[in-house]
């Protein structure tokens, strides 16, 4: 098990923007003053999360990663990221809670983000497994907020991984 290496993609749809138009659609105010301001419908990021895998269905990693929502929101993350496996082995389901605090500036400082991920991970050889997931993210970008919804798809590197059939 030991030490893994997992970068990873990522696209979703702000669910916060579709939900606060449909409220406010009859509103002339939010239409003219508010919705022009919202983040983008769509964001997209990348991660690499660097972690060890103690237990069988527990591992937990650090890393970074880069989220663009707007031209102005260019955001690096340092992230937290605790995964739990379930049925270990060449096909596991896993989720991971992330937690992310901004470190660089942008037109918004001192963000941070929570996020999780459920999906399944399928061995590709001994020591190389490939991931998808669906992922629900939500930014707290200052004053505001933004809720994404997507997908995500990323390949892990064990440094030890031999539990699985071609591990044997």
């Amino acid at each position: 098990m030991n030490f893994y290496l997992n970068p990873a993609l990522n696209v979703g749809y702000n669910l916060g923007n579709q939900i606060k138009d449909n409220q406010n659609k009859d509103s002339q105010y939010y239409q003219q003053y508010v919705a022009p301001y919202l983040p983008n419908k769509i964001t997209f990021g990348m991660s690499m999360v660097g972690g060890y895998h103690f237990l069988p269905n527990f591992a937990i990693g650090t890393g970074l990663k880069y989220s663009y929502i707007d031209p102005d929101f260019h955001m690096l993350y340092w992230l937290i990221q605790p995964k739990f496996i379930f049925n270990p082995g060449d096909e596991a389901f896993f989720v991971d809670i992330t937690y992310g605090k901004q470190f660089n500036n942008s037109a918004v400082s001192n963000s941070d983000f929570w996020s999780m991920k459920a999906g399944l991970q399928v061995a590709y050889s001994k020591r190389i497994s490939q991931e998808g997931g669906l992922v629900l993210e939500k930014f707290q970008l200052g004053s505001s907020n933004a809720v994404f919804i997507g997908i995500s798809y990323g390949i892990t590197v064990f440094s030890n991984k031999n539990y699985t059939v071609e591990g044997l």
